[in-house]
């Protein structure tokens, strides 16, 4: 269950979310895939008022509230899908809001891994999201955000869908 706090611009994210599976520092992007346990699907939860106005710019607050990164249903291992190209859609209170494929992402996943892994240790266990599609609620017009009692769902092609009330 997803909370709101003390927000009144809560907006979605349908993200791919890498799963670590292996110690790694500074990984060349032809070993990523040996660093990866699997994916999961993320509603990366974001309060677009903390990142625009109340913290001067900066995403950490706006990102990091309680309930904000629900993931799941499940962990598919990497052998089960192809992360490069997976549709990736989201519904709120059943309206289609987003519909994406993995292979439009800016960043691939190859480079999102080398890159955090030049910068930072990964261990196992970490989460790496890879970005989201056209559709979110802060560049709608007018804009749209999640409110109480909404129904969020996020789906991932061969990995499942993800249902959060909104309380």
């Amino acid at each position: 269950m997803t909370r709101i706090t003390d927000t009144r611009s809560v907006d979605w994210e349908a993200e791919l979310a890498i799963v670590i599976g292996r110690k790694g520092k500074a990984i060349r992007r032809d070993q990523v895939n040996d660093y990866i346990f699997g994916y999961t699907v993320a509603q990366d939860i974001s309060a677009r008022d903390w990142q625009k106005k109340r913290n001067n710019g900066q995403f950490l607050l706006g990102k990091s509230m309680d309930t904000f990164c629900p993931l799941g249903p499940a962990v598919v291992t990497k052998n089960k899908v192809h992360p490069n190209d997976l549709s990736i859609k989201s519904w709120v209170n059943g309206i289609p809001k987003q519909d994406g494929n993995t292979s439009e992402l800016i960043f691939k996943i190859d480079f999102l891994v080398s890159y955090l892994s030049q910068i930072v240790t990964l261990y196992p266990g970490d989460i790496i999201l890879t970005g989201t599609p056209a559709g979110v609620g802060m560049h709608r017009s007018p804009p749209e955000y999640l409110k109480k009692g909404d129904v969020l769902e996020t789906e991932i092609e061969g990995i499942g869908k993800l249902r959060n009330v909104i309380a």
